[in-house]
């Protein structure tokens, strides 16, 4: 049935990790994969596995677009089925296969004889999928995510499986390199919050008030690192804030293009379309929703944060992925941050970035503490803005950069310790606190603190855990313990 579907290694330790799980009694599981990993090719092969042993499976998604998008993979393949979606053409309820709409399936109420449920984007969970995933135990259920950090996704799902990482598919090409810049944001102090959020109308007012600066420095960075104008992508913090944007770009001579959830979706297709050329008259998008998910256009160079969060950690990994695409003669992608949330939200995503997902519901989506101003302006080159690496030098305009011990918690000179693949931004007591502070709250003996150190370092550490103080624990330091706990797990396991 299948036509040149052909999976890459880490897919099909994917699909081995799902089987393994579902032997173990998962009945509902979560596929991690970052952008760009592959989730579709590796649901179709599913999808055509199970029609290939008679039986009926189903992928769900709540978008129309990602459902005819879905079905056009799947005859790229040459893949029978049907699509389970009101008006649509190739609605045929008998085929084995169907690719389905959230609202259809949650209206039907049931799915005789269905055997597998692929729930795509599953991070954004629907109560009535949710429910129907609960009333009918006999479904094997995977969710797809790049993103599973929504609270509750645990009480969903009950294992999760992750072959790869982004740091993984950034080292084979299969993503594009991060460059990023943090420039003039957007000022949050005192805005209302509405679950946790800022305000959209809040955020929208206030950026409206930097709108010429995100523009000229769209202008000055656009040009300073590719001597012209590249394909853009804009998260503005609400429509008003957007089409504002969409004027300022126009005044200035470039074509940007605003669109939100008042366009029908003709206008919203015909305006993809033509973004999509290669030659295409748009040189940026701008929204606040519709362009994280669903979104797929590789040749985009620039991406523009203008909306801030101050907890959806998951909205801002599905925003940066809109831009990591790879595509020939794309060495990097060009993040401009006004938003504040690459630092607000730096610790979550270098710990999803070199390790992965491993567990869900682990309270990412809570309000992220705000860095001080010293911390933002120690996060950045104090000449280009450019998000400081793990060397002094600014790999932008080489500036050196001055350690200032100020903005350290615990007194000492800044280091360069190498925890697991990236660099613990502190110093040697300053890590040993936090393993002391971990292994007291597990009361665990303190020799296991003295391994932990000892395996991380290859040091001794610098002082006896009595004298050690409790500390606030970095996401680094977490991630790369709990990567280490599973990996010994998985040891004595096999």
């Amino acid at each position: 049935m299948q036509n040149n579907l052909i999976l890459r290694g880490y897919q099909d330790e994917s699909l081995d990790g799902l089987r393994q799980g579902f032997a173990a009694g998962h009945r509902s599981q979560m596929l991690y994969l970052p952008t760009g990993g592959g989730k579709t090719e590796v649901a179709i092969s599913m999808l055509a596995a199970a029609a290939d042993k008679g039986h009926r499976a189903a992928m769900v998604m709540d978008r129309r677009v990602l459902c005819d998008q879905t079905s056009q993979r799947l005859e790229k393949y040459n893949i029978d089925h049907g699509v389970l979606m009101a008006g649509h053409w190739r609605y045929q309820t008998h085929k084995s296969i169907q690719i389905c709409s959230a609202q259809t399936l949650e209206k039907r109420g049931s799915f005789p004889n269905l055997k597998l449920l692929i729930v795509d984007e599953a991070h954004n969970t629907r109560a009535q999928t949710a429910e129907f995933i609960k009333n009918n135990p006999s479904i094997k259920v995977v969710g797809l995510s790049a993103s599973p950090f929504t609270r509750g996704l645990g009480g969903i799902y009950s294992n999760v499986v992750s072959t790869t990482t982004t740091e993984a598919l950034v080292n084979a090409g299969s993503l594009a390199p991060l460059r990023v810049f943090i420039c003039k944001e957007i000022d949050m102090t005192g805005a209302k919050k509405v679950g946790g959020e800022w305000s959209s109308a809040d955020a929208g007012q206030r950026g409206i008030r930097i709108t010429g600066d995100i523009v000229s420095e769209w202008i000055k960075k656009t040009f300073e690192m590719f001597g012209g104008p590249r394909k853009t992508i804009a998260f503005s913090a609400n429509v008003a804030h957007g089409q504002d944007l969409a004027e300022k770009f126009k005044q200035a001579g470039f074509n940007f293009v605003s669109i939100s959830y008042k366009d029908d979706e003709a206008t919203k297709a015909a305006i993809f379309a033509e973004f999509a050329k290669p030659d295409s008259t748009i040189h940026g998008l701008i929204a606040t929703d519709i362009l994280t998910k669903g979104f797929d256009c590789p040749d985009v160079m620039i991406g523009i944060s203008a909306r801030p969060f101050t907890k959806s950690f998951s909205s801002h990994v599905q925003q940066l992925g809109r831009t990591m695409r790879s595509f020939p003669g794309k060495d990097f992608a060009l993040w401009i941050d006004h938003s504040g949330n690459f630092l607000r939200f730096k610790d979550d995503w270098e710990a999803l970035y070199y390790n992965g997902v491993h567990e869900l519901d682990d309270g990412a989506e809570k309000p992220k503490r705000e860095p001080t101003k010293e911390e933002k302006e120690a996060a950045k080159c104090h000449k280009c803005g450019e998000l400081w690496g793990p060397k002094d030098v600014c790999q932008h305009c080489g500036a050196i950069r001055i350690r200032r011990n100020a903005v350290i918690a615990v007194a000492g000179a800044m280091e360069e310790i190498k925890i697991g693949k990236t660099v613990f931004d502190g110093n040697k007591t300053d890590l040993w606190n936090q393993i002391c502070t971990i292994v007291k709250a597990r009361g665990n003996k303190p020799g296991r603190a003295f391994h932990l150190y000892q395996d991380l370092t290859g040091r001794k550490p610098p002082k006896r855990f009595e004298d050690a103080i409790d500390v606030p624990v970095s996401s680094i330091i977490k991630n790369e313990i709990m990567r280490r706990n599973i990996a010994f797990a998985k040891g004595r396991s096999a």
